[in-house]
């Protein structure tokens, strides 16, 4: 095996991009590194393009050393990663519907998030006109006896973001889903370019939603890496205390809503009244119940609103309070587990191979956790444990999210004991700065949040990709529902929760 820094070192590194390298490499490089993300030595964490070149992110497990590859191909071809590792697919298809560049040797050329809607292709590359009449998407046949199609989708019932499945089953048993996505696209690269810090910053933090707080870290990392600052310390704390608070309301409405889809509402309702009252919480100390545009480059945007610590301890207290008996009522409710354990299987091998992140890739025996390796502040100085299962069922990925509130419960109390004083906002000129490329992976509630960016001598952003965690878990909910009836397949989805918005990009 080749190490990862010595693969980087046969290219030409690229100027002023922190805080990992980055180098300009050839073809062979190129292809080498994608036999050792074939052969398991490396994980792929994003694979994206811009008008002249495609690049690629990869992280050495072992070692926890990160990379960029960057291969120029001015005649719009690249090796496809894909033919040799299949987590590459999805994105080198995107690549090719917004930029143009053909990946060559890829075993599935059909458009991504180009529903032939645009108007154009390749809208950030070589813009051609394409049809008004858009070709029926080519689902992928399915052969045996007694085999019939179910389509569920891109309009779901309830407040739900659009996204379509296609399920061959024999009877209930699932023999193929297929997903179809893109329906939630929204231009997000093209909206980047161009945009000052500010715009930017407010962008990334409606990617998705539910993880704006988490996408506000990493885009403000990232801008901080590029132009070489560093935010006041209490600010870092301040971001961690949101980024749990986060982490804890997204994952009690995950518990409940789990619950339900097995047909137990009460432990809704119950958990429903939790993420409520870290909702309220949120609000009442940073002024918005998301914590929305609260983090920004050089810092946060504002500090705690006076005399909200009572409130959070109080949340803690109460969380301790009422969680431990919910966590036993679905312990020990049997037709409860009679749902869950054993559904909805992820095999810990297909975990690793897609570098599954978050609570879906724990719960399958993936321990990568981008708070402790490769680490960010104020994480690198707190206590906490990283729950790890490995049966890979529906039962798993609910126990990580429990073990996970748990978890955050302490760091917010570890953070309030610890929380220093001082400013909460660093001032600088990003177009003054030497540095214009900055990247960095910060650990949502569903698992690593990459982005990369490079800014302009102006200080506003020439090119920036966010990358969610969901690219590498939609396609392992198609492998988990394989031999499950069709009726748990809302209980898996819920399982997984992957972000549609987060997505579509």
């Amino acid at each position: 095996m080749t190490a990862l820094i010595d693969m980087m070192g046969i290219g030409r590194e690229a100027p002023n991009h922190r805080p990992w390298p980055r180098a300009i490499v050839g073809l062979e490089v190129w292809r080498a590194a994608a036999a050792h993300l074939a052969a398991g030595h490396y994980s792929l964490l994003a694979l994206w393009g811009e008008s002249d070149a495609v690049h690629m992110a990869l992280l050495e497990e072992a070692t926890a050393q990160i990379g960029i590859l960057t291969l120029e191909c001015p005649d719009r071809h690249f090796p496809s990663v894909g033919q040799v590792h299949s987590p590459a697919l999805r994105l080198e298809r995107t690549v090719c519907d917004l930029f143009g560049h053909e990946p060559d040797g890829i075993p599935d050329n059909r458009p991504w998030l180009d529903h032939g809607h645009w108007g154009v292709r390749h809208p950030l590359g070589a813009a051609v006109a394409s049809p008004a009449d858009a070709l029926p998407y080519a689902f992928l046949p399915a052969e045996g006896e007694g085999l019939h199609q179910i389509a569920v989708g891109p309009v779901h019932a309830g407040i739900i973001e659009p996204g379509h499945f296609r399920f061959t089953a024999n009877g209930e048993t699932v023999v193929r889903l297929e997903e179809r996505l893109g329906f939630a696209h929204k231009g997000i690269d093209r909206l980047l370019e161009g945009a000052d810090l500010a715009r930017a910053a407010n962008l990334a933090g409606r990617i998705s939603g539910d993880s704006t707080v988490a996408y506000g870290f990493a885009f403000a990392r990232a801008v901080e890496a590029a132009v070489g600052i560093e935010p006041p310390l209490r600010a870092v704390w301040l971001r961690a205390l949101m980024a749990e608070l986060e982490r804890l309301a997204n994952h009690l409405g995950d518990i409940g809503a789990i619950c339900n889809d097995a047909s137990f509402a009460l432990m809704q309702a119950q958990c429903a009244i939790l993420r409520e009252l870290v909702l309220r919480t949120a609000d009442s100390c940073f002024g918005h119940r998301l914590m929305r545009d609260r983090i920004l480059p050089g810092g946060v945007a504002m500090d705690l609103v006076d005399d909200s610590i009572p409130d959070l301890r109080a949340l803690l207290a109460e969380l301790r309070r009422r969680f431990p008996g919910l966590v036993a009522l679905y312990d020990n409710t049997a037709s409860l587990q009679d749902r869950t354990v054993g559904t909805g299987v992820l095999q810990p091998a297909l975990a690793r191979q897609y570098a599954c992140g978050g609570f879906v890739g724990r719960a399958s025996g993936r321990s990568f956790d981008a708070r402790r390796r490769p680490g960010y502040p104020p994480y690198d100085d707190l206590r906490f444990d990283v729950p790890i299962f490995t049966k890979g069922d529906v039962n798993a990925r609910v126990w990580v999210r429990i073990r996970e509130v748990e978890q955050s419960i302490g760091l917010v109390e570890q953070i309030l004991d610890r929380l220093p004083a001082g400013s909460v906002r660093a001032r600088f000129d990003p177009s003054a700065s030497k540095s214009r490329e900055g990247a960095a992976l910060v650990e949502g509630f569903r698992g690593d949040i990459l982005t990369w960016v490079r800014l302009g001598a102006e200080g506003t952003v020439q090119r920036c990709h966010l990358r969610d965690p969901s690219w590498f878990q939609w396609p392992l909910l198609e492998s988990a529902i394989e031999g499950n009836i069709v009726a748990d397949f809302p209980l898996c989805n819920k399982s997984f929760n992957c972000s549609y918005s987060g997505h579509d990009l």
